[in-house]
Formats: structure tokens, C-alpha cells, sequence
């Protein structure tokens, strides 16, 4: 392929997609984008793929059905601990690793229950979810760790309500998310990692064959149980791999957005205004525009799952030869100037929203990205209103960022109020 590599990538450990700069993308990946290059980097779980920077090659990796999940090998080092029947088990339900038709065929039995009508529908628990976590926060402090005490309880408890997933499993199942996006796990570490959690997922689905509830879990029982997958339906293995995703990425991606949403504007007294009106303000289109300007700037997961070329294709100004391992900085693609709308280096609350691709691109595209809009909104509506003189607790370059993770984020969040 035409490509311009970077020349030190190759000898450095950490994983180039992965590596922020505080809220920022790492300078690297934001020079690959201006000067539309490719560089050969290190994902998460130890592939070599090669990196594009821009939005549009972005949306392209993500969205050109030549680009596939299924026809990536397996992690390197992962056939010593994982025979290859083990291997498409760990596959089974998971959206991420799967293309149509198994992809189609799971995505159309959740789409109903994530359109933002039934979305809207959640809106009451979220706000008491939210308020009950403002309560317990502020009955303990100040000071608080925002993280701890409400930028991962809310989300944790509304996904586990959404799935029927015991909330009171929150810190083991916290612990595996937390690790499995870790990019310095051995293979054999990453294999019982996974290990644990599809065993703990498959556990719950048993007990819901025998008892399906309301939740979502019980509902694609109920619904679709019944029948085997090449029948159109289901089986155990899908079960808990599709249900583990959504508990992972139903908690992980807007907790760190909430998290580092509210240190943005803690550190920038004219965004902070800028939310409080949206917050204030008698219609929502201000507010909606904010949480998409917050998505965008924050970016969570730093880069998309690599996907494998099954043709040749264009990126860009890149030819991609068939088998080229593909993977995008979705942090520095909606940095883009290409996008337009001005300086996209800084966070402007009152920015009319931006396509961006921080709930990814094409079938792929995240299909909690309704809830999770939901829960940002309460979410900063009400700390603000909740917590008017709320501020940092510690110096900004006293924090500690999660380093070389899927999913971007601080390990806490000092405030007061």
C-alpha cells in the first residue's frame, strides 16, 4: 500500500492508536492526520495493523464492506491457550467481531429495544439512577471522586438494569471490563480474562433460560430462544457474548464521558457557562448540541477494532492491498478540519453539531448511542443544578489518565462543592 510510515512506531511498546495526551489525541496520531499519513501500529490485543488518522478514511475502514471483523486472525500468542473451536465460541454474539449475516441477524433483535422511542421511554429510572447517585455523593463529601461515586454507578446500574444483570456483580464484572481494555495483558492473561467473563455471562443466561425476566435477556429468550442460530434464532453462546458486550460498553464509554465531559468544563470557565445555559435553557436543541460537541471532543474509544481488507481497496489517498489489517484514530478523525466548524482542537459547547464517529460508523455504529445520549443529558443537567459551585479538588496535572486503554478516561476525579 501507499503508505508513509512513521519511524518510531515500530520500537515503541505502547499501542500509537491508543496513546492520548490528556483530553487530547496523542501529538503522533494527530500528525499522521494532518499530513494524511498510514503507520504501521499495535492494537489492542497485540495484532499489527496500520493506522489512518482522517474522519473520511475513518468512515471508510469503518463503513466499506470490504473491510471485515470475521476474516481478522486471531490475536497473536492466542492459539497456545484457545483451540479454534474455543475461538469462534468467543466470537459467537459478539457485534464487534462479526459481520452479516450473523451480524444482521442479532443487530435486528435489539434494534426495537434501542430506538430512541424506547429509548425516551427510560428517561424516569435514569433520572432517579442519577439523583439517588447525587444523593449518596453528596451525603459523603466533599470531597468526592466523581468517578467512583457517580460517573460509573449511573451508567453501571442502568445497563445492568437494561440486561438483568445483578448490580451487586458490579465490581467483579467492573474489574474484567476494566482489564479486558488494557492493552499491556499477555495472551494468556487476556484469554482468562475473557474466560472469566463469558463463564459469568453464561451463568446468567442459564439461569434465565430457566426464568426469563423482563429484561433484555430474558426478552431474546423468550423471543427468539427457541430456535438455533441458522434457524433464525439464538443459541447460549451468542447469548452471552452479545449481552456481555452491551454490559461492557453500556458502562465503560459513558461513565469516562461523563467523567471527563465535567473535567472539560471544570477547567474552562466559558465552556462551564456555556453548559450551565444549555442545562438552563427552555428547549433542548442547546443541550442535545452540547453532548454531541462533548462526544466529539471526547472521543472515549481512541480507535475503532481492526478490520482485515478482504479486497483490494482505497482509503483515501491509500491503496489497500486484500489482507491489510485496518484500523482508525477516532479521536483524531473528529479533530479533523475537514469537517469544518472551526477550531475543532477546542471544546465549544455552542458549536452546531459535527458529524463525528465517536459511536463509530456504518453497521457497526453503536447501538446504545440513544441511551447513552439519555443518560449524558441527566447526567450534566443534573450535577450542575444539583451542585452549582462544583470545582476541581486537585491540581488538572495532579490526575492520572488511563494509559494505552480502549476506552479513554481518568482513574479519578477529584471535586468539591
Amino acid at each position: 500500500m501507499t503508505s508513509t510510515e512513521h519511524p518510531a512506531t515500530e520500537d515503541r511498546p505502547a499501542p500509537l492508536g491508543l496513546r492520548r495526551d490528556g483530553l487530547d489525541p496523542d501529538p503522533e496520531v494527530t500528525e499522521l492526520r494532518e499530513r494524511d499519513g498510514v503507520c504501521p501500529v499495535t492494537t489492542l490485543a497485540g495484532h499489527r495493523a496500520e493506522l489512518v488518522a482522517g474522519f473520511q478514511d475513518a468512515r471508510r475502514v469503518h463503513g466499506d464492506p470490504a473491510f471485515s471483523f470475521e476474516a481478522v486472525p486471531p490475536p497473536p500468542g492466542m492459539s497456545a491457550y484457545v483451540d479454534s473451536e474455543e475461538l469462534l465460541r468467543r466470537r459467537a454474539g459478539m457485534l464487534l467481531a462479526i459481520d452479516p449475516p450473523h451480524h444482521t441477524r442479532l443487530r435486528r433483535m435489539l434494534t426495537g429495544r434501542f430506538t430512541v422511542r424506547a429509548m425516551k421511554a427510560l428517561e424516569p429510572r435514569v433520572t432517579t439512577i442519577v439523583d439517588d447517585a447525587l444523593e449518596r455523593m453528596t451525603a459523603g463529601g466533599p470531597p468526592a471522586d466523581l468517578v467512583a461515586d457517580f460517573a460509573l454507578p449511573v451508567p453501571s446500574l442502568v445497563i445492568c438494569e437494561l440486561l438483568g444483570v445483578p448490580y451487586a456483580d458490579r465490581d467483579e464484572f467492573q474489574e474484567r471490563a476494566a482489564r479486558t481494555l488494557e492493552s499491556d495483558l499477555s495472551p494468556r492473561e487476556r484469554s482468562q480474562v475473557i474466560d472469566a467473563s463469558r463463564a459469568y455471562m453464561g451463568g446468567l443466561v442459564e439461569r434465565a433460560r430457566r426464568d426469563p425476566g423482563d429484561d433484555l435477556i430474558g426478552m431474546l429468550i423468550r423471543e427468539h430462544g427457541d430456535r438455533s442460530a441458522d434457524e433464525g434464532g439464538i443459541d447460549d453462546d451468542e447469548l452471552a457474548g452479545l449481552a456481555n458486550l452491551l454490559l461492557v460498553a453500556g458502562h465503560e464509554t459513558t461513565s469516562n464521558v461523563i467523567a471527563l465531559g465535567t473535567l472539560a468544563v471544570l477547567t474552562d470557565p466559558d465552556q462551564m457557562a456555556a453548559l450551565r445555559a444549555a442545562v438552563d435553557a427552555d428547549e433542548p436543541a442547546p443541550l442535545n448540541a452540547a453532548v454531541e460537541e462533548m462526544l466529539r471532543f471526547i472521543s472515549p474509544v481512541s480507535a475503532g477494532f481492526p478490520r482485515m481488507a478482504t479486497d483490494d481497496v482505497a482509503v483515501g489517498s491509500h491503496d489497500v492491498p486484500s489482507g491489510t489489517l485496518m484500523t482508525a484514530s477516532l479521536c483524531a478523525a473528529n479533530r479533523d478540519p475537514a469537517l469544518g466548524g472551526g477550531d475543532l482542537e477546542h471544546l465549544d459547547l455552542t458549536r452546531a453539531p459535527l458529524p463525528h464517529v465517536a459511536f463509530g460508523y456504518g453497521i457497526h455504529h453503536c447501538l446504545g448511542a440513544p441511551l447513552a445520549r439519555i443518560e449524558l443529558r441527566i447526567a450534566f443537567t443534573a450535577l450542575l443544578r444539583r451542585l452549582p459551585d462544583l470545582a476541581l479538588a486537585v491540581d488538572p496535572s495532579d490526575l492520572r489518565y488511563r494509559q494505552d486503554n480502549l476506552i479513554h478516561g481518568v482513574e479519578a476525579l477529584p471535586v468539591t462543592w
